[in-house]
């Protein structure tokens, strides 16, 4: 019974140590999670669905363009309203009939319905509408572009979260070791019976300041963990264990030459399309080469109710319409220059973009691999710290230093310590920053 009440507090130990319902979330999970969630790749989607239901818009153009029509009229009879006997036609007309051989007193019919159907297939339209589909199409490659754009810069962003949330992570473990370790020391101090009052309230004055930091790094472990959360859409009351560790080695990377990026894709289709658009704006000049066709019903009688009794007249016809535009107060010719000057801005646009992209990508790289070059001597200055660490408590326990001196000492290996988990976010972001920037 004692073993089984032993290997119970010893298991709730374990638990409350490591809760059982921790989340394990790594860094591509988390990269994943905030992609999912993330308001700005939602919005890229929707923008590339809208251009390519504007590229339907502007094929429908293309294609034959069928309309029917329906409407019935009551013709009134003026000199008498309530007639439904037809509306008979003033004097002056009965001698015009009468001399075309037809009844002088016929009378028109007050009911009349109208059919048609009228079909329209354009032909040639010098390259209004060709170019207009090109614009578009050149529409639907920039916001795909731009969904990736966006994407690289959300992954950057979850990136960031997930190593500042570790980092903070790591603070806490050093922090608690700090004051651990501080109080190691007070509590030899005591045990020897040597204690003078000036090392017991330097002591205990480190100890103090060293809870403060525990403190201030459990609150930004929290905070960045709350912001992880937030943006991973994960239950804010759920408990993260971070499972991607920070590096120990990072392997030098190779510079080359940026030969293309999305937000260069981006541009380079902008101006396409504005292009394109100048010279459909263009062709709205032109003539419009079209074939036409219709065909009409109409019926007409005294009585609504009896109107179909009657054969009603039929009517078709087809040929070809030209529409050809003579005067337009300048107005195509203006817009194609404002298309053009448009274009002719985005051009300017890459250009600058190429040079600073470049730039940022080879920037990023030196970045990376000056810090890995720093990251061996700062991890060797580190171990240099935690040697004089190790004299000084030896020391330290033989009444040979003076606890001002013990308290210098961790402080300064406690700020490498942070100094290298800084370093080591450094160069994962410098990377990240190359995989944004790159091809």
């Amino acid at each position: 019974m004692r073993k089984l009440k032993l290997f119970f507090v010893i298991l709730c130990g374990v638990v409350i140590a490591n809760p059982l319902f921790a989340m394990d979330l790594s860094l591509n999970d988390a990269v994943t999670r905030v992609i999912a969630e993330s308001n700005d790749i939602k919005k890229a989607d929707a923008n590339v669905k809208k251009a390519e239901a504007t590229l339907d818009a502007v094929n429908a153009n293309r294609w034959v363009n069928v309309s029917a029509n329906m409407s019935y009229m009551n013709m009134v009879d003026v000199a008498n309203p309530t007639s439904d006997n037809g509306i008979k036609l003033p004097p002056e007309f009965g001698g015009i009939l009468q001399g075309m051989g037809a009844d002088p007193n016929m009378q028109i019919p007050d009911n009349f319905f109208i059919a048609g159907v009228s079909i329209t297939q354009p032909i040639y339209t010098f390259g209004k509408i060709g170019n207009a589909v090109d614009s578009t199409k050149s529409a639907i490659k920039m916001s795909k572009k731009s969904q990736e754009i966006a994407r690289r810069e959300v992954a950057y962003s979850a990136a960031d979260l997930y190593w500042t949330a570790k980092m903070t992570d790591e603070i806490v473990k050093l922090a608690k070791k700090d004051l651990d370790n501080a109080k190691v020391s007070k509590s030899k101090l005591t045990a020897t019976g040597r204690a003078n009052r000036g090392n017991l309230v330097k002591i205990e004055a480190d100890i103090a300041a060293r809870e403060i930091n525990l403190s201030d790094a459990e609150f930004n472990r929290d905070t960045a963990h709350r912001m992880l959360k937030i943006f991973a859409g994960i239950d804010l009351d759920e408990t993260l264990n971070l499972t991607d560790e920070f590096p120990s080695k990072f392997e030098p990377m190779a510079t080359k030459k940026l030969t293309s990026t999305p937000q260069w894709e981006v541009l380079n289709e902008q101006v396409k399309m504005y292009e394109a658009k100048a010279s459909s704006q263009r062709a709205n000049g032109y003539p419009t080469l079209a074939a036409v066709g219709a065909y009409d019903f109409v019926s007409m009688g005294n009585d609504v109710g009896h109107i179909f009794d009657k054969k009603g007249s039929q009517s078709a016809y087809w040929g070809l319409a030209l529409q050809v535009p003579i005067f337009t107060g300048g107005i195509n010719r203006a817009n194609a220059t404002v298309d053009a000057m448009n274009a002719e801005i985005a051009r300017q646009d890459l250009d600058k973009a190429k040079k600073i992209t470049s730039e940022q990508y080879n920037t990023a790289i030196r970045q990376y691999n000056h810090l890995c070059d720093n990251l061996a001597n700062m991890q060797n200055a580190r171990d240099l710290a935690a040697k004089t660490y190790e004299f000084s408590q030896a020391r330290f326990g033989s009444g040979q230093t003076s606890a001002v001196e013990l308290a210098d000492v961790a402080y300064s290996l406690y700020q490498l310590d942070i100094g290298l988990l800084n370093a080591k976010y450094r160069i994962l972001m410098a990377a990240e920053s190359v995989k944004k920037l790159g091809e």
